[in-house]
This record gives C-alpha cells, sequence and structure tokens, in this order.
C-alpha cells in the first residue's frame, strides 16, 4: 500500500502538468476557427519536441500498473480477514464441545482421551479483554440471509451441553438440571386446585409460562378415587397402574393429564409458546412478598409475577396415637396420598384386623371399601367414632342410623359413642383403650380424622390465618395480596350468602382454582360459586350436598322409593365421568321445573329412605341441601341456596327434584 502512495504521489505533477496542456490546446484549436470546434482534439503532453507520443504512453502504463497492483494487494487483504473471521468463529463454536469431550474423557478415566491442547500464544490474545491501548477491528455485520451469531460465553461449563453427554453414553443424571430462575406463574402444590388453576391460566392466556411446585413425586391427580373406585377394582396391579373403572364401566386413571402433556422445568424458560411444568418432590418453605420470590427446601430461589398458594391440608392425627410411641405410629395410616393408599392396600392383605377411626366421608368411604374385602379374605373392619350413627355430624339421626345399618351390612363391625383414652402396642397388637372401658385389639389403625389446613407460609409471607375456620383469609376475588391468590383446602373465603367458609371438597378445589387462574390473568371475579361434594358408599348408595349441612340444624327431608337408576353407577352412566362435579359445574339453573306427580303420603315414605332431598334451614331459610341418590340435579340445589328465600311448604321445592318420578 505504501508503494502506491509513493507512485502516485510522483504522478501528481504530471497529472496537473497533462491536465493544462490539454486545456491549452483545446482553447487554442477553438480560436484559431473562430467556432465551436465539433470535435475535441487528442490532448498530447508536452515534453519536448518529437517526445510527446511516448511520454503519453508512459504516463498510461505506470497509472494502470498503480491500479492493478492497488486492487490486487485490496482483494488479497480483505480475502485473508474474510478467512482468519470465519476461522476465529469455528473454533469459539467448536470449544464447548471440545470441553465436554474433555470432561467426559476425563469422567471415564479412559486412557486414549487426549489431553486438551494448552492455546496457542495467538488464542490468548485473542481471547484475552483488550486492554485500553489496544485497537480492536469492528467484526463485519452479519448478511441479512444469515442469522447473526450470539456470543459465546467465556467459561462454559460441562452441564450447557447434555446432548453431548448423552450422546457418548454418559449418565444423565451427572448432568446437573437448571430450574427456572424466574415464573411467570408460580403455583404452589400439586392438587386439583393447582391443576384447574393452570388450566384456566392457559385458556385466557395461551402462551402462559406456569410452574407447579409440589412436595409429592406425582404429576397432579384427583383424590377422590382413592378412597372409592380404586378399592373396587379388579385389576391386580391398580396399585401401580391407578387405573380404575368407574361405576359405569369406563376406564380412566386417576392423573388429570399423561406425562406428555407438560414440559420439563428446564425448558419452561426457553418454550416458546409457554405451557406447564410440575417440579416434583419440591417445597416451598419461604415466601418473599415484598420480592415476589420463594426458597424451596433445596435453597433454590424462584421468582415469580403472580403466585397461587394451592397447598391444601395435612391429615390430623389423634394426640393418644401421637404420643404411644414408634410402634404405634409404624401401625397407623394418615390416609390423603397416593403413597398411602398403597401403603393401605399392601397392608390390608397381611393382616388380620384393621381399625378406622372416624365416621366422616373419608372413614366411612374407607369402611365400606375394606369391608369388602373382609368377604375375600376374612380381614376384621372395624370402625368406631365418638357419634351415635355414621356421618352423624352432617346427616340427620334419622338418616344416619339408617346410613350405619348399611354400613354394618358392607362387613363392617361398627363402635359408635366411642371415645379413645389411649393406644398402646401389645403383644404384636395395637390395643385401643375406651373412656368407656371397651378395649379393641387390631393389627393397623386408619386414623380418618379430619384435615387440617396447609399454612406453613404463612408467617414468612406476612399472610392473615382465619382464627375460627383456619385457611388463609382471602377476598372475595380469592387474593390474599396483590400479587397472590389462594384457592382449595386452604382458602378461607367469604361466601356471600353463607358468611365465611372453608370447604375442604374435590367441586370446590376445581372451581375455586379455576375462578383464581381467571383472576391471575386479569378476570377480576368475585367467587359467588356454591360448591358440591358428594360421598359413595359403594357403587349402590350415594349422595350429594351443597351449602352447610350441619346435622345441628334443623332438616326437613322429603323421601321417595329408589329405583335401579338411582345409584352412583347410573349417575356416572348418564354424565359420562366418574368425577360428578365435572359435569354438574358448567350447569347453571335458570328456570326449574317442578314434576306434575304427586308426593307420596307420609305413610308410604315412611323408613324408606331409597332416595329424597334433605333441607338444612337457618332462620327458616335453606342453607344446605343433600340429594340422597339423587344426581344430576345440583343446578337446582345451587339456585335455591342463591335465592334465599323462606319457604311454606318445601315439600314443594322437593318437587323441582323430580324425585317421584319413575
Amino acid at each position: 500500500m505504501l508503494t502506491c502512495r509513493n507512485v502516485l504521489r510522483r504522478l501528481a505533477p504530471l497529472t496537473r502538468a497533462s491536465s493544462s496542456v490539454c486545456r491549452q490546446n483545446v482553447r487554442r484549436a477553438g480560436l484559431s476557427r473562430g467556432r465551436t470546434p465539433s470535435h475535441v482534439p487528442v490532448a498530447h503532453m508536452s515534453g519536448g519536441p518529437g517526445a510527446a507520443g511516448g511520454e503519453n504512453r508512459l504516463y498510461v502504463l505506470l497509472v494502470g500498473a498503480a491500479a492493478l497492483g492497488g486492487g490486487v494487494y485490496t482483494y488479497q487483504t480483505l480475502k485473508g480477514d474474510h478467512k482468519r473471521y470465519q476461522e476465529r468463529l469455528e473454533e469459539i463454536a467448536s470449544r464447548p464441545h471440545r470441553r465436554a469431550a474433555s470432561v467426559l474423557s476425563e469422567q471415564s478415566g479412559s486412557p486414549e482421551a487426549e489431553p486438551q491442547a494448552e492455546p496457542s500464544a495467538q488464542e490468548t490474545a485473542e481471547t484475552a479483554p483488550p486492554s485500553e491501548t489496544t485497537e480492536v477491528p469492528a467484526e463485519p455485520e452479519p448478511s441479512p440471509t444469515e442469522p447473526p451469531t450470539s456470543a459465546p460465553q467465556s467459561e462454559p461449563a460441562a452441564e450447557e451441553s447434555p446432548t453431548v453427554a448423552q450422546e457418548s453414553g454418559a449418565d444423565p443424571t451427572a448432568v446437573s438440571s437448571q430450574l427456572p430462575p424466574h415464573a411467570p406463574y408460580l403455583l404452589i402444590g400439586g392438587g386439583t386446585a393447582s391443576f384447574a388453576a393452570a388450566r384456566s391460566i392457559r385458556a385466557r392466556d395461551p402462551g402462559a409460562k406456569v410452574l407447579i411446585v409440589t412436595d409429592e413425586p406425582d404429576l397432579p391427580y384427583m383424590r377422590p378415587p382413592l378412597s372409592k373406585e380404586l378399592w373396587f377394582s379388579d385389576d391386580p396391579t391398580v396399585t401401580d397402574t391407578l387405573r380404575f373403572k368407574q361405576w359405569n364401566g369406563k376406564e380412566r386413571s386417576i392423573y388429570f393429564q399423561p406425562p406428555s402433556f407438560y414440559i420439563n422445568p428446564e425448558e419452561l424458560a426457553a418454550a416458546e409458546n409457554g405451557g406447564v411444568a410440575v417440579l416434583t418432590g419440591k417445597k416451598v418453605v419461604h415466601m418473599d412478598v415484598r420480592g415476589n420470590k420463594v426458597r424451596l427446601d433445596d435453597d433454590t430461589e424462584i421468582s415469580y409475577d403472580k403466585c397461587l398458594i394451592a397447598t391444601g391440608g395435612v391429615p390430623r392425627n389423634l394426640q393418644v396415637i401421637e404420643r404411644a410411641g414408634e410402634e404405634v405410629a409404624k401401625r397407623t395410616t394418615l390416609f390423603r396420598k397416593i403413597e398411602d393408599f398403597k401403603w393401605l392396600d399392601k397392608v390390608s392383605r397381611n393382616i388380620q384386623s384393621i381399625t378406622i377411626i372416624g365416621g366422616g366421608f373419608l372413614g366411612s368411604e374407607l369402611a365400606c371399601a375394606l369391608g369388602r374385602r373382609s368377604g375375600e379374605t376374612g380381614l376384621e373392619v372395624v370402625q368406631m367414632y365418638p357419634e351415635k350413627g355414621n356421618m352423624g355430624k352432617v346427616l340427620p339421626e334419622y338418616l344416619s342410623n339408617w346410613t350405619t345399618e348399611k354400613v354394618k351390612k358392607e362387613g363392617v363391625k361398627v363402635l359408635s359413642e366411642a371415645l379413645v383414652k389411649s393406644v398402646a402396642f401389645n403383644d404384636d397388637k395395637l390395643e385401643i383403650q375406651l373412656r368407656d372401658g371397651r378395649v379393641v385389639r387390631t393389627d393397623h389403625i386408619v386414623a380418618a380424622v379430619g384435615l387440617e389446613p396447609n399454612v406453613d407460609l404463612a408467617k414468612s409471607a406476612g399472610l392473615e390465618v382465619d382464627s375460627d375456620f383456619g385457611g388463609f383469609r382471602v377476598n372475595a376475588e380469592l387474593q390474599a395480596r396483590s400479587n397472590i391468590w389462594v384457592a382449595g383446602d386452604a382458602a378461607c373465603f367469604y361466601d356471600i350468602r353463607l358468611g365465611r367458609r372453608r370447604v375442604e371438597h374435590h367441586d370446590h378445589a376445581v372451581v375455586s382454582g379455576r375462578l383464581a387462574g381467571e383472576n391471575m390473568t386479569g378476570a377480576s371475579k368475585p367467587y359467588w360459586h356454591q360448591s358440591m361434594f358428594w360421598s359413595d358408599l359403594g357403587p349402590d348408595v350415594g349422595y350429594e350436598a351443597i351449602g352447610i349441612v350441619d346435622s345441628s340444624l334443623p332438616t326437613v327431608g322429603v323421601f321417595a322409593k329408589a329405583t335401579a337408576k338411582d345409584t352412583p353407577r347410573a349417575a356416572t352412566e348418564e354424565s359420562g365421568t366418574g368425577i360428578r362435579s365435572e359435569s354438574e359445574t358448567e350447569d347453571v339453573a335458570t328456570s326449574p321445573v317442578a314434576s306434575s306427580t304427586p308426593s307420596p303420603s307420609a305413610g308410604q315414605a315412611k323408613d324408606d329412605y331409597g332416595k329424597g332431598v334433605i333441607f338444612y334451614l337457618r332462620d327458616k331459610v335453606v342453607v344446605g341441601i343433600i340429594l340422597w341418590n339423587v344426581f344430576n340435579r345440583m343446578p337446582v340445589a345451587r339456585k335455591i341456596i342463591k335465592d334465599g328465600e323462606e319457604h311454606a311448604d318445601l315439600n314443594e321445592v322437593a318437587k323441582l327434584f323430580n324425585i317421584h318420578e319413575d
């Protein structure tokens, strides 16, 4: 390049002189003819007599040579720079693979692995950060047809190339997973409420990224079959498959969705279309509400934009069992999760006697389920509770007594008005001492004495817990704070008709989770839904309830003779689902039509509780309804409670449920 500059510098005077000669010759030729020339004469460089032609040719040759040399030099320079640039990019791109291969070779201990070469001086200079005096050349802009090359990290770790490790046959567990540091929607708890919220969020925001964190090892699943249909399955592998036949004969899984429905938590941040990820086996132990982040039990921190607390509850236990020692604790089951079902199924096949403490929904369902098994294996099943009859806290006394007889027919030994005084382990048996002096010897105990809402996060999050009902206090939109919602068993909400409540049933978990998910996406809807719950004492007797159903309230019952259609089995055949609330909560009763069939006389329905309706009253207003072997009428019951009117004749109201039709 310097040579070209010197040549041009020397030729500059000649160029100026030749241009002056050309202008003078043209001017003279024009003046001599007295008119504008018709053509421009060829200018000759003056250089003395007889030297004009030679000097012109020399000038042209010199200029041409200079231009040609400069072009060749420029082309070679640019070509070399481009080649070095491409080699540099290839070298940078190959670094992660070479590092991963090096790590794998070190882990495998192969003597054939080549040691990583020391970087050359040129590579060291290129990778070192530029000093203040070093001039960094600008990199050429990428072509519009080629994607820009992202800058590589200075120190890529081996786990950043899991594909290389897997293809090389390395143990994939050696590659540490990277959890998402941020989740736009964080759902704490992996139960029904969380899944319903995730589905609702994705419905309103198709690109939403939802992370569910659960301390259970399983994906979201429904809990009702754990004490119902699973026990009546004929499949010997039901504890492994967790698939069961509903009362209508259709088969389904206990899980809401198969694993393919979810994406890996590690892929959530990069998921272009969003998705739902489930982080199993992890528990949130601390909430930083101001910082919008949580801490897991392994000290991992995850930030969020919006958070749902759906931690559900933990089974209660009797203090006398807790104080009884390790041997009693090992032989006691607090029934709640999949692992509890598997354990109880295994235990019940290898012991002689089992005792269920509790006469509520769970205790009665398990008693009937295990009672059926007693006829096959000779298992002795005992159910004890402090009430006078089965479901004594919910059903009126006459219906509680009828239910008790039903449970006895299932092969269960019932002990009513039984208060446990102490439990001990003697001679390979559990001894349950009652306060009235009765003693029950058994091999295993199932404590089904209620649920305690899980509010462990209340202290660190600064959230209010209701002193009367337990659970996190939330407003009408299920909000505990501006960006925190609560749904399911752990939510203590305000019912516009019945006051502040806390509900522990599947339908409430579905509907409250769905509403919370909608409100997390900006719906701002109040929770006005009257959730229902149901219980089945086998495939032939079942009931559905709504509102406040407390046996201490005045009740009015209207009954009719049952038919073959009035069973849980027939109800699932009509609705197509074993989880009846999934179909009924979508319906709204606007104008129920009463049956034209006259109600039977009192004597006709006496002691015949095949099917009917029980109204629970408070200040002469219906606040709760039980539909006994009456199915697919819950929207009618929901509207009656919502209206909140006094009724002079509840027999006429019962006609709205068409219980007198064949």
